[in-house]
């Protein structure tokens, strides 16, 4: 008997299982990926520059913040100015837990398209008009509905579970997380390098122009009309989500469906689970949701420390100097993701990929207070190899568990569980710069304390903080589901 003998009776189980829609979006994705062959440039290219619009706007302006709030004249002291700048960068992601759920089950209703095309016009908008901010509320208030109205972030890691064949999946998920680290290193770099251009660049920027009068417009616009290309290129992407209700079902004969996802995903009579009762969902949504908050308060509490005095304990950077440690950082990420990533994920497990660079990062943290105390050459060299090293170790972990969610539900319920994921972590990642921001400020105020002085407490905080992530991975807090789809 010949092998294609021997697969015919599996084939026509299959065939059984499966039916294929005429005008189902998600039955032609799914037949799209089953005649797929080789790396899937397309989509990956289409994953990247997506989450790339969005996660720009989020840290950009971590560099140049501190200076911001300074000339919103709101605080009395120079030691408050953190407090306030944590106020500002916690609005956004206050704003995005309050209805990321929501967009997640839009996602699900609707499908992922609309939720993309209109996430990315919100950023062209909104941050636009943080960087044309006159006064502290003005950025707090549109900072938080740049956070609210876009709620794509959710519905594009099931997007990525959707569009790629199951052997795929791991580099889209890597994709995702790569884009996103690398959109939340480029943009504070942008925000370093083009703050206070009529200062840096008085050849071409007057103080009377517009960028004189407004110093922080700059990376906001450049940021803004990158998101505008990707809106109006996401008009052409496909749609991923299963729509059988006003279909009559045939049966496929195509050979091609024999790569196809399980009928699961397009079942649509199939009760859906309760979410909070899945426990590998729920558990990889905990531990991601600690990470989470250690990571946006690094964010915070970095871009705080680089460019303070150096009489509190800081490095007294620049913007400037801030975004060129953050370019040098966002390179070797890109690198690591795109080279390495799906290899050690492979052979090692998202789960260990996380483990261990949570135990990495506490080593690399502890460095930080001293770090302080180089200075020229070996200060560069030293910031720009940690900084490096601690943002591929984050973005590893954020990775693994993206990977670990999307595993723990079915298509039909994806959406849902992703907006889940992201207003817990947006929850948490608004308490992230808020208590950042204040945990700084407080710092600074206690330099001659006999335990933990100045800076040393603010990282002791952090790693106390990714300690408790690294024991979630842990079993039995941490469960591995066993659906593969």
């Amino acid at each position: 008997m010949t092998s294609e003998e021997r697969r015919e009776p599996l084939l026509l189980n299959k065939r059984e299982k499966k039916h294929y829609y005429d005008n189902c979006p998600g039955c032609k994705m799914d037949l799209h990926k089953a005649g797929q062959t080789g790396l899937p440039i397309k989509e990956l290219f289409t994953i990247w520059v997506v989450v790339l619009g969005t996660a720009l706007p989020i840290s950009s302006l971590f560099p140049f913040l501190y200076f911001m709030v300074r000339d919103f004249h709101i605080a009395k002291r120079e030691e408050d100015i953190g407090s306030y700048a944590g106020y500002v960068g916690s609005a956004f992601m206050f704003g995005r837990t309050l209805t990321s759920a929501i967009w997640g089950v839009v996602a699900d209703r609707y499908g992922r398209k609309p939720i993309i095309i209109f996430g990315t016009s919100i950023v062209v908008v909104f941050n636009t008009l943080f960087g044309l901010s006159t006064n502290f509320w003005m950025a707090v208030v549109t900072r938080f509905l740049l956070g609210s109205l876009n709620g794509l972030l959710g519905p594009i890691k099931a997007y990525a579970a959707e569009i790629f064949r199951e052997e795929y999946q791991a580099l889209g998920m890597s994709t995702i997380s790569s884009a996103w680290g690398i959109g939340l290193i480029i943009g504070p770099a942008l925000g370093g390098f083009l703050a206070q251009p009529a200062e840096k660049y008085p050849d071409l920027f007057s103080k009377d122009s517009l960028f004189g009068r407004f110093p922080y417009f700059l990376p906001c616009l450049c940021i803004s009309v990158f998101a505008l290309v990707v809106a109006v290129g996401s008009f052409w992407i496909p749609e991923t989500l299963h729509n059988h209700d006003s279909e009559r079902p045939r049966q496929d004969s195509s050979k091609a469906l024999e790569a196809a996802s399980d009928t699961k995903d397009g079942n649509e009579s199939a009760p859906k689970e309760n979410l909070f009762k899945n426990w590998p969902l729920m558990s990889s949504i905990i531990s991601y949701c600690v990470f989470a908050l250690h990571d946006m308060a690094y964010s915070e509490i970095f871009s705080l420390w680089a460019v303070s005095p150096r009489k509190f304990g800081g490095l007294s950077y620049s913007t400037a100097d801030v975004g060129e440690v953050l370019s040098i950082s966002g390179f070797g990420l890109l690198v690591f993701q795109l080279a390495l990533y799906s290899s050690v994920a492979k052979y090692v497990g998202p789960v260990m990929t996380a483990r261990a660079g949570g135990v990495l990062s506490i080593f690399l943290l502890t460095t930080y207070p001293y770090i302080a105390m180089l200075s020229g050459t070996t200060l560069s060299v030293v910031m720009n190899v940690v900084s490096m090293m601690k943002n591929i170790l984050s973005i590893s972990i954020i990775t693994g568990l993206f990977i670990l969610q999307n595993k723990a539900v079915d298509q039909r319920q994806r959406g849902a569980a992703n907006g889940l994921a992201m207003t817990g972590m947006s929850f948490f990642k608004a308490l992230g710069p808020a208590g950042g921001g204040a945990l700084f400020s407080w710092a600074q105020k206690r330099l001659d304390a006999p335990i933990l002085p100045g800076a040393q407490v603010v990282f002791f905080v952090l790693n106390v903080i990714e300690a408790i992530g690294v024991l979630l991975t842990f079993k039995p807090f941490l469960v591995e589901t066993q659906n593969t789809n």
